[in-house]
C-alpha cells in the first residue's frame, strides 16, 4: 500500500513531499529527548523538515502533537508485548523474559544515554496537570496490567502457576518491574544489569 505523502511548499518549484508518519516519529524523538515542556514547535518542525504551518495542519498544537506521539509510541511498545505474551509456544518464563528483553531494545534504541520508556519518562510528569494525558497514560497502563494477567491466568490454567496466585496483583507487580526498569534505564544502569534483573524477578513471579 502506498504511503499518503503530503506537500510542502518551497519557495519555487515543486513542493517538497513529507510522510506523515515519518515526521511524527521525528517529532516523538524530540519529545523523548527533551520532555514535553522542553520541546519547542521550532525544534519540532525542524526534526521534521517541515515548517511550523504545516506542521501545525498536520497534527494540530504542540498537545495535540504530543498525545499522538504517545499514542503511537504505545501502539509499538504494545504490539512487541502482546507477541511476547500472546505466544503460545513459549513458556510463562520464557514469555516474560521476551516481554521485557522487548522492552530493553526500545530503551536502549537512542544515540547515547538510554533513554527508557518514553512514556514513564514524558507522561507521568505531564499527567499530574494535564487531564488528558493522565488519561491516555491511565488507561494505557490498565491495558498492560490486563494483557499480563490474562497470561498469568493461562499459566494457571496450563499448572504453570498454582491455583492460588493472585493474578491481579501479580500482574501489576510485572508492570511495575519494567516500569522501573525503565527508571533504571534513564539512570544509567546497563542493560546487561537490567536484564538480570527482569530474569531475577521472572524468576520470583514464577516461584522460583
Amino acid at each position: 500500500m502506498a504511503q499518503n505523502k503530503t506537500t510542502e511548499g518551497k519557495g519555487r518549484g515543486r513542493p517538497r513531499a513529507y510522510d506523515p508518519q515519518t515526521a511524527l516519529r521525528q517529532a516523538l524523538d524530540v519529545f523523548w529527548s527533551t520532555g514535553y515542556s522542553g520541546a519547542s514547535l521550532d525544534s519540532i518542525a525542524t526534526a521534521a523538515g517541515m515548517n511550523r504551518p504545516s506542521l501545525y495542519a498536520a497534527f494540530g498544537d504542540k498537545h495535540a502533537l504530543y498525545i499522538k506521539a504517545l499514542e503511537q509510541y504505545w501502539e509499538t511498545a504494545a504490539a512487541d508485548m502482546q507477541a511476547a505474551l500472546t505466544d503460545t509456544e513459549l513458556s510463562l518464563r520464557d514469555a516474560l523474559m521476551r516481554f521485557y528483553e522487548g522492552q530493553l531494545a526500545i530503551y536502549f534504541s537512542g544515540q547515547g544515554q538510554p533513554r527508557g520508556c518514553f512514556a514513564i519518562g514524558t507522561a507521568t510528569t505531564e499527567a499530574v496537570e494535564d487531564p488528558q494525558i493522565r488519561e491516555v497514560l491511565s488507561d494505557r497502563l490498565s491495558r498492560l496490567d490486563a494483557d499480563l494477567e490474562v497470561r498469568l491466568r493461562t499459566a494457571i490454567e496450563t499448572g504453570e502457576l498454582k491455583g492460588d496466585v493472585d493474578a491481579p496483583a501479580l500482574a501489576v507487580l510485572a508492570s511495575s518491574l519494567l516500569h522501573s526498569i525503565s527508571i533504571r534505564a534513564r539512570a544509567g544502569k546497563s542493560r546487561d544489569e537490567l536484564t538480570g534483573l527482569a530474569r531475577n524477578a521472572v524468576n520470583v513471579i514464577c516461584g522460583g
